[in-house]
């Protein structure tokens, strides 16, 4: 059996994710709504160059200071967003030698998903954390 921690050090990016801290208020249907579209502006960078990181960046700016949970929510969906760029850039560096032809659209469907899947966590008033994040925006 091995050792593993299942717990990793907060030092570890690649380990589980931290749990959320807790809000005191729960989010009503506003709130709730503002946090789906945190995550959904994600979907724009597949129609705008960037648009993966000004569409959160801008809902976020916008309705940060209207509920935490709107807050949270719009820094996770940041913090997602810059590890996707940075794996898309990784992936089309990587097509000259062929590993970004499989892997580019990999990175592109998986972050789809999580965006989406991220939506309707935030829309029924769950605190979604995305997995394998580099959590730069605290």
């Amino acid at each position: 059996m091995s050792d593993a921690n299942p717990n990793p050090s907060p030092d570890n990016p690649f380990g589980a994710p931290p749990p959320p801290p807790p809000i005191s208020d729960a989010p009503d249907k506003d709130a709730c709504m503002w946090a789906m579209l945190c995550h959904l502006a994600s979907l724009s960078g597949y129609l705008i160059p960037f648009g993966n990181l000004v569409g959160p960046l801008v809902v976020w700016l916008i309705k940060r200071d209207a509920h935490p949970f709107i807050d949270d929510q719009g820094k996770e969906s940041l913090n997602f967003q810059i590890t996707m760029t940075v794996l898309l850039v990784v992936a089309l560096a990587t097509l000259c030698v062929g590993i970004g032809i499989v892997l580019a659209p990999i990175v592109a469907l998986y972050g789809i998903v999580m965006a989406i899947i991220a939506a309707v966590k935030a829309n029924n008033g769950e605190r979604y954390r995305y997995p394998a994040t580099i959590r730069l925006i605290t």
